[in-house]
């Protein structure tokens, strides 16, 4: 029997700053934002992902950030 062994790493950096969330950042998040319809309605299945790393949101940045996000793509108008 041949077996083979692989190992998958999987690095997330944060939407807002490009830095690398490792491990020991417990307090980065990630948020999906359902898409809309027209009339404002959900349309299932659809979404943006965005990571935000612990250090956003310690230096209080996260709303601003996730703020610009959302506007570069698309989600909101204005805020």
């Amino acid at each position: 029997m041949n077996r083979t062994y692989t190992n998958h790493i999987l690095t997330l950096s944060s939407s807002a700053t490009n830095r690398l969330i490792t491990a020991k950042d417990h307090a980065s998040v990630q948020i999906n934002v359902a898409k809309v319809d027209s009339d404002g309605k959900i349309i299932p299945g659809e979404f943006e992902t965005f990571a935000l790393c612990g250090y956003i949101r310690a230096m209080g940045e996260a709303d601003g950030a996730f703020n610009r996000l959302a506007r570069s793509h698309g989600l909101v108008k204005r805020v």
